[in-house]
């Protein structure tokens, strides 16, 4: 490791960490209880001076670096953070480190930021002096859908330092939006918060050519879905954005039956709290009006589950100071607007300070084509793995760095 312009470097890093994602990416596994990456994680960190714990009711890593200048018990805590779970998609990408796992696959590039982190690790223990504060590093599993962040904090994570930490960084990387190697971030609403809305309507089955001696749910259902679209579009204003999407829609077994039931369900993205209260409400008394008024019943549930993803604007602004500084103007871009994917990170922001961004990381020179996260034939470069990791550091070391004279 080397210091560049008093920035942390440590350029021979960046094999190891290629390497070590590679593998990841290889071995990817799902949900909560990633036994192989922890052994991986825990094996990249061996050697460093680091305080080392996993979790209890998720295969998470925590550890935290003491700084060479802290002022004792009550110095300051910087957190990074990344995630380490795949999703259930079977890889189409031709790749020579495809995953070996069917059904399984690196597609959201979480093998990046997992790599990413170690590095980051490496570059801070190697400065560790400099630092009037200490690092809490956060390996998390479940981030797709399992709220592990949420059982991370619940373990005590933003607390390991021994207090609770002052600032929370991390970023993600995209396989399209921004070209390979720039970051982008803004204050305020990054992501948006996501729920589920999901209906059973109830009706009364009977043969398809006389209706009118059954209840038919399907017609119901159907005014549902397009009442739903109606609704986004007539109750909020089109400068307060929401995004619901039907993805799934279940009813009847054959073309002359009509079924007892049919069933949907939506995915729910708002990007204020005033919204998500009220279209979970809205949504459930729609569709509830619609089946009364066919004389059926509807079974809806409404369930919460990311919050927005909030930037602080201060540490947002750092964010976008230390992009310029280190990489040069040309690496950063505001977001003019938010991102309608949804993050657990958010719940880290919920309790404290920080800020998350992006990391274009395309596969291909143009970005705009190339498939998206989550595609089965999603590709990321690895070689934006070392200055991922450097930022990471940089974000961390420059907070705990007392300014001269100080």
């Amino acid at each position: 490791m080397v210091a560049r312009g008093g920035t942390v470097c440590g350029m021979g890093l960046r094999d190891d960490l290629i390497d070590l994602r590679r593998d990841l990416h290889r071995h990817p596994e799902i949900g909560l209880d990633l036994p192989r990456t922890q052994r991986k994680v825990l094996a990249a960190l061996e050697g460093l001076p680091l305080e080392v714990t996993t979790g209890t009711a998720l295969s998470s890593v925590t550890a935290v670096l003491r700084g060479g200048r802290r002022g004792g018990a009550d110095s300051p805590a910087v957190l990074l953070r990344g995630d380490m779970d795949a999703l259930p998609v079977t890889e189409l990408a031709d790749v020579p480190f495809a995953s070996a796992v069917p059904g399984a696959m690196h597609a959201c590039g979480h093998d990046l930021h997992t790599a990413g982190l170690v590095g980051a690790a490496h570059l801070l223990a190697g400065r560790r002096d400099e630092l009037a504060g200490d690092v809490v590093f956060m390996f998390q599993p479940g981030e797709e859908g399992c709220n592990g962040a949420g059982l991370m904090i619940d373990e005590g994570v933003l607390d390991a330092a021994g207090s609770t930490v002052v600032a929370a960084y991390g970023l993600h990387v995209l396989a399209t939006d921004f070209p390979r190697g720039v970051f982008a971030c803004r204050p305020g609403a990054l992501m948006s918060a996501a729920a589920g809305l999901y209906v059973r309507v109830v009706g009364a089955g009977g043969h398809g050519s006389a209706p009118h001696d059954a209840r038919d749910p399907i017609p119901a259902a159907c005014e549902m879905v397009t009442a739903l679209q109606t609704m986004v579009g007539r109750r909020f204003s089109p400068f307060e954005p929401v995004v619901l999407t039907v993805g799934e829609f279940h009813a009847g077994t054959l073309r002359n039956v009509i079924p007892d039931e049919a069933v949907f369900s939506a995915t729910v993205r708002t990007f204020s709290v005033a919204a998500a209260e009220q279209i979970a409400q809205d949504s459930v008394r729609l569709c509830e009006g619609i089946a009364a008024a066919h004389g059926l019943r509807a079974e809806v549930r409404f369930e919460p589950e990311y919050p927005v993803t909030v930037n602080d604007d201060t540490e947002a602004a750092f964010v976008a100071s230390t992009v310029r500084d280190v990489f040069g103007a040309d690496r950063f871009q505001h977001m003019e607007h938010p991102d309608p994917g949804s993050e657990d990170f958010s719940r880290v922001l919920q309790r404290v300070p920080g800020a998350y961004l992006f990391l274009g990381a395309a596969g291909g020179d143009d970005h705009t084509v190339m498939p998206n996260n989550h595609s089965p034939r999603a590709v990321f470069d690895d070689s934006v793995l070392h200055d991922g990791a450097v930022l990471l550091a940089e974000l961390a070391r420059r907070r705990l760095t007392p300014e001269p004279g100080a």
